[in-house]
């Protein structure tokens, strides 16, 4: 939670993008497509980029069939309407992006001990641990920001994998905030039973704007392993 002008509290999300750029350090790198941007099909690996900067947009991604869709939140009550060329909602996804927020498609997340997915590779096993699933939520995934200042924030209801969603933090305790990456590898137990490796390597594009992520993955992580 943040506290602005010593009376007002908005949530961790209402804060973001204030001052955007203070902290950071060092530029992306320069990436210009969207999606499944390198697939390396001999190793089960590849990147995934992906524009999260509209608090309206849920952006899925399917694992299966290396595609990325997307959908408008139209209201408070989480409806979505379709965005893609297929003009409906995605049915085959495995987890899913609003911002920094994450969900998975009945899924289950584990945040691994391991900044890298060589030495999880290595062990020759899934990692073990508490999965967690997704709660509903119905003040996590902000929608409409326009209000702040008057502590007027709207929240769209929806699926949030607590888990997932903290490869980024952002601390609001001051101001500007402070953006900070777990650099850890999730391990992700799809519904079909099988898993995935993801860690979010970046939250910026070039110019230094939030909301592009960069996500590495290894799946199926089964197929990997020694």
């Amino acid at each position: 939670m943040c506290t602005m002008l010593g009376a007002m509290t908005v949530s961790l999300s209402a804060c973001e993008g204030i001052f955007d750029g203070v902290y950071d350090t060092a530029p992306a790198e320069e990436l210009k497509d969207f999606g499944f941007i390198e697939v390396d099909d001999a190793n089960y690996s590849g990147t995934i980029y992906v524009d999260a900067t509209d608090y309206t947009k849920w952006i899925y991604v399917d694992l299966h069939e290396q595609v990325v869709d997307s959908t408008r939140i139209v209201d408070e009550s989480g409806a979505e309407i379709p965005l893609g060329e297929s003009g409906v909602l995605p049915q085959s996804w495995d987890f899913a992006i609003h911002r920094y927020d994450a969900k998975t498609n009945d899924g289950a997340v584990l945040e691994s001990g391991s900044t890298g997915f060589d030495v999880l590779i290595s062990a020759g096993r899934i990692p073990e641990g508490t999965y967690v699933t997704d709660e509903w939520t119905t003040d996590r995934i902000t929608i409409d920001m326009s209000g702040m200042m008057q502590g007027n924030i709207k929240y769209a209801a929806s699926n949030y994998n607590s888990v997932l969603s903290s490869w980024l933090d952002v601390d609001t305790s001051t101001m500007p905030p402070i953006y900070s990456l777990s650099n850890k590898v999730y391990i992700v137990r799809l519904k079909d039973g099988t898993h995935a490796a993801l860690k979010l390597v970046d939250y910026r594009n070039s110019n230094m704007d939030k909301g592009f992520m960069k996500i590495e993955y290894i799946y199926p992580f089964e197929n990997v392993i020694e």
